[in-house]
């Protein structure tokens, strides 16, 4: 698929996700949240769909571009700010987001991501790169 179609169906997705408080965006197995951050190079707010795991410190996002050879630009915007705001059905969070490295990037993807989600692998695979793992952990209000 190529860029133009998928920035369409990103805001398609988006624009969903707003309008039914993400009702329709995760199943039983895949639950899905709308990520908001500044754009790294323009500052405006970007959104997009992110299959996220709940965890005792916040959600582990994790960014397979669907298996392409680079990061998505979602998580090149996550990189460069301190903070994010996240949509979870309703519910709208400030959270800190911080790239895993390392033994904890490893142990989260191996220990939490891919035993909750296996079929993630493949996309790991396609891409031939370490998939990148962030914390987002919300903000006390």
């Amino acid at each position: 698929m190529n860029r133009g179609m998928t920035r369409v169906g990103n805001h398609i997705g988006v624009w969903m996700y707003r309008k039914l408080d993400g009702r329709l965006a995760s199943t039983r197995n895949a639950h899905v949240l709308l990520l908001t951050t500044p754009g790294r190079r323009t500052g405006l707010p970007r959104s997009t769909c992110v299959r996220y795991l709940a965890t005792t410190d916040g959600f582990l996002v994790w960014g397979t571009a669907s298996g392409a050879p680079h990061d998505p630009d979602w998580f090149r915007n996550l990189r460069s700010t301190a903070t994010a705001e996240v949509q979870i059905d309703a519910r709208h969070l400030q959270v800190q987001a911080r790239e895993l490295t390392g033994k904890e990037r490893d142990a989260a993807w191996t220990d939490v991501i891919l035993s909750a989600a296996p079929t993630v692998a493949r996309y790991a695979t396609k891409a031939n790169r370490t998939i990148p793992v962030a914390l987002l952990t919300p903000l006390k209000e």
